[in-house]
């Protein structure tokens, strides 16, 4: 079955619908406060460092840019390991963009008018229109200038996604029905070629989780490091500064459980 991503603008609906959805469906329910925990657990990494990650856009210094890409590598890692054995649904931010990649993935997009928005706001935090609609402006904006920035993409554009529903149109109910529906369909079975792909998307992702986390916490430039993986067999690209960091990274990818072997093509490059 299908792997699904909600995404949404803030009170659209989308916890809701992911909710009822999972529910019917089996799934477990990832958030990203769950995700958040289920990275700092394993990698040992800041949970404030990776929740800024995941909502701040990057400043305009490089090693801040660069520090967020290793949490953000770190996030995707995590999420990727979490969604491994399917029926899962993740409605926090950006859940299409960090499992880009993952096959047999629904990405559902939920949309809704900003009076329904504007009234879920002022109900849940108590605040008058004005407040509510200044709270809904200023998340849109910081997240459609994250996606931008990191990924280069509009945060609304419907070919990000493949699914597009209207809640004040069709309500939580119906919408959800039209979740599961889909999520059933014949091209979201697991096949063996879909799961090799997973298992091998895994195991690159975890690496390069390894690796990020590492260069995060010693402010190490990493971005030219690149990784492969195919049944067991863990390619490394890319160029370094030092030949200590190319040992590194081989000596962390060494240190991966699921690592059959490695085949380093990896240059090292001064950064004068």
């Amino acid at each position: 079955m299908a792997i699904i991503t909600i995404s949404r603008g803030s009170f659209s609906g989308g916890k809701s619908l992911a909710e009822c959805a999972a529910s019917k469906l089996g799934y477990s329910c990832i958030s990203r406060e769950v995700l958040v925990d289920a990275a700092v657990r394993r990698y040992d990494v800041p949970e404030q460092k990776l929740h800024d990650a995941l909502t701040k856009k990057p400043g305009l210094l490089d090693h801040l840019t660069r520090e967020k890409s290793h949490y953000l590598m770190c996030l995707r890692a995590a999420l990727v390991r979490m969604v491994k054995d399917e029926r899962v649904m993740y409605h926090g931010h950006a859940g299409h963009l960090l499992l880009k990649g993952v096959p047999h993935l629904l990405r559902v997009r939920v949309i809704a008018s900003m009076e329904f928005r504007i009234k879920a706001v002022m109900e849940d935090q108590h605040s008058s229109k004005k407040e509510a609609i200044e709270y809904i402006e200023k998340v849109d904006e910081e997240r459609s200038k994250w996606t931008k920035f990191l990924y280069h993409e509009d945060w609304n554009d419907s070919s990000l996604y493949d699914l597009v529903l209207n809640i004040d149109q069709l309500g939580i109910a119906d919408a959800c029905e039209v979740v599961c529906c889909v999520a059933n369909m014949e091209q979201y079975i697991v096949t063996p070629d879909s799961q090799k792909l997973m298992d091998n998307l895994v195991l690159s992702t975890e690496v390069r989780g390894v690796i990020a986390c590492d260069a995060a916490r010693k402010g190490v430039a990493d971005a030219g490091v690149e990784i492969e993986a195919d049944d067991g067999m863990v390619t490394i690209s890319g160029t370094v500064a030092s030949l200590e960091e190319a040992d590194r990274i081989r000596e962390l990818i060494s240190s991966v459980p699921s690592v059959k072997a490695i085949n380093s093509r990896i240059e090292v490059w001064p950064h004068w």
